[in-house]
């Protein structure tokens, strides 16, 4: 089987996405890229994440070109390969329908610097304009968008983040969710303190410190 590690991992993920709840039903998608054979591989779609056998992951090139799977590959591939195509330090995308990061993506307001974890991903996480899901103007409004950071709100849609790794790109998704469910909450109460600038800094100098997300 082409790229076994990369598609098994793929399932056990989507399965780890839909346990989780950051995604209802067959929503989201999640990627691998494959620098040394040029290869995206990348979750079916429309199908439930339990039932996502490693033969049901899809190999494609970067225009969607079918190389092995024996479904058809998600919708979404085109927001996946323009990171792939477009940045060197991206390797894996996991897209997910999370409940608070998409309530603030309904909104259209960006995600601030309230909480050191996702500093990683922002240090804040921008809302790009709304785009009609599959298409290409998503996968370039949500490449803008994101800039040289790792996370992004996708208008009325969810979230989408990025990585070196898939590991860390899953890190990344579940604490933007995160961050968003205290932003909301904080809200109610008052007005949430953002992080100053040295400490968002100061929270950058750990995670290139520890090498969060790199590969070693």
């Amino acid at each position: 089987m082409l790229l076994k590690e990369e598609r098994e991992l793929i399932t056990e993920y989507g399965r780890k996405m839909s346990r989780e709840n950051l995604v209802k039903g067959t929503g989201g998608n999640i990627s691998i890229f494959s620098r040394k054979d040029n290869l995206m591989v990348i979750s079916p779609g429309s199908k439930a994440y339990d039932t996502i056998a490693a033969e049901d992951v899809m190999v494609t090139d970067l225009e969607g070109k079918v190389i092995e799977g024996r479904c058809k590959p998600s919708s979404e591939f085109r927001m996946h390969a323009i990171f792939y195509a477009k940045r060197k330090d991206i390797n894996s995308v996991v897209h997910t329908h999370s409940i608070n990061a998409t309530a603030l993506s309904c909104l259209r307001i960006n995600l601030p610097p309230i909480y050191y974890l996702t500093i990683a991903a922002g240090p804040e996480v921008r809302c790009a304009p709304y785009a009609l899901m599959g298409t290409s103007e998503l996968a370039q409004a949500a490449f803008e968008t994101m800039q040289n950071d790792y996370a992004v709100l996708l208008a009325n849609h969810g979230v989408l983040t990025a990585a070196d790794n898939l590991d860390f790109a899953y890190y990344l998704a579940e604490q933007v969710e995160y961050a968003a469910e205290l932003y909301i909450k904080s809200r109610i109460v008052g007005q949430p303190v953002n992080l100053k600038e040295h400490e968002i800094n100061d929270m950058v100098t750990i995670f290139d410190t520890l090498r969060y997300g790199k590969k070693q």
